[in-house]
């Protein structure tokens, strides 16, 4: 869990840090908008931006069940950010697994893609695909029952 914090909070100290030297200077519309830069790039980077992740023996039950994709992430990664900016809303409807979090996802993860940890890797009706198109997905998210 603590490695999924560490590039926001690095993030938000190199924040703090930028934004010192224009509030030392007089500038503080400045130290301002850097501080909200810093934070803002904080939070995309975080966990925060995903849905809620379950571990992967639940997200595997609950694909087989109502037929929606399971989706391999992990925190930090811009591939993964992509795809949740690029769902919208109906990134609600897939079944997240943080494989930082989850060593059963992870597992899955490093069986797909011959022992790497590529995420973002996605389980549609039995079958994985590593890094889709977010047209893709979402085509498959609309296509779920």
């Amino acid at each position: 869990m603590r490695r999924a914090w560490t590039g926001p909070v690095l993030l938000l100290i190199a924040g703090a840090g930028a934004a010192s030297g224009p509030f030392a200077q007089g500038r503080p519309g400045t130290g301002a908008a850097l501080s909200l830069l810093f934070v803002l790039l904080a939070w995309l980077v975080s966990p925060l931006v995903f849905p809620r992740s379950v571990g992967a023996p639940q997200a595997l039950r609950a694909g087989a069940a109502d037929g929606r994709p399971v989706v391999f992430w992990r925190p930090g990664c811009v591939y993964c950010l992509r795809l949740r900016i690029r769902l919208g809303r109906k990134a609600r409807r897939l079944h997240w697994v943080d494989i930082w979090r989850d060593e059963a996802g992870a597992e899955v993860v490093r069986g797909a893609n011959d022992g790497n940890e590529t995420v973002p890797t996605l389980l549609v009706a039995g079958r994985t695909y590593t890094n889709p198109d977010p047209a893709w997905v979402r085509a498959q998210v609309s296509s779920s029952r």
